[in-house]
């Protein structure tokens, strides 16, 4: 064998042996493994959505064996609904660690419409999640018991929110909690999901920085324009 072929072999025994010990590692940390598969389902998901997705595929992005996939999730569309309950669930404790009880309203809202632009900008799997499952008429989504759950808190928070600013005589009475929500949401998912079809339409990369900024400013402008109260 040649020099050359024989450091090409020590070289992959070298990965294998490395890939080896990681994979066992996580065998024994149950908690790691299952955020390394969570992940690896979150790109694939996100990436192929739920029929063009693969075990074998998040198996080896999770560096795991899939039949440890299957102990933890039981299969691809336990997985899936997995992740789309964590997706939920983390925008959710996002917009819980803000704090908004602590602002004035105005600020509070403010806060608000920013974290929510900021979540889709950053987390542009989370827009491909939600469009995966809408072309799925929440076929998935229907099932999780926990998203009551999760939903409810937000919109107590914010009816508790609009009222404060009506006592204080910045916000208009009669908003409902939940449209003020699907509109805050919307202005930023619209801009994020549609970007580059938006950038070819007129002519401008809405994904630059001053760009995004300015539609950010505006989503702040919009809402609090809606709510402000008017004698």
């Amino acid at each position: 064998m040649s020099q050359t072929s024989s450091s090409a072999s020590t070289r992959k025994a070298a990965q294998a042996e490395a890939a080896g010990g990681s994979r066992a590692n996580r065998t024994r940390d149950p908690v790691r493994t299952r955020a390394a598969i969570l992940a690896a389902g979150r790109a694939e998901f996100a990436e192929r959505g739920l029929e063009g997705a693969r075990i074998d595929a998040i198996a080896n992005r999770a560096s795991i064996n899939k039949r440890m996939l299957y102990h933890y999730f039981g299969g691809k569309d336990a997985l899936y609904c997995a992740v789309l309950a964590e997706a939920y669930r983390e925008i959710r404790e996002g917009e819980r660690a803000l704090q908004l009880d602590q602002y004035e309203p105005v600020e509070a809202v403010e806060r608000l419409v920013r974290f929510t632009f900021r979540h889709f900008l950053e987390c542009p799997w989370f827009i491909a999640l939600l469009t995966n499952e809408n072309l799925l008429k929440a076929r998935y989504l229907r099932t999780l018991p926990e998203m009551h759950g999760l939903h409810s808190p937000l919109v107590g928070q914010l009816r508790k929110l609009i009222h404060r600013g009506g006592e204080a005589g910045v916000f208009r009475p009669g908003v409902d909690p939940v449209q003020l929500y699907i509109s805050i949401a919307a202005l930023g998912y619209f801009y994020v999901s549609n970007n580059a079809t938006l950038s070819v339409i007129f002519e401008t990369d809405l994904s630059e920085s001053q760009q995004i900024a300015t539609r950010e400013a505006h989503a702040v402008e919009m809402v609090l324009n809606f709510l402000k109260f008017r004698s």
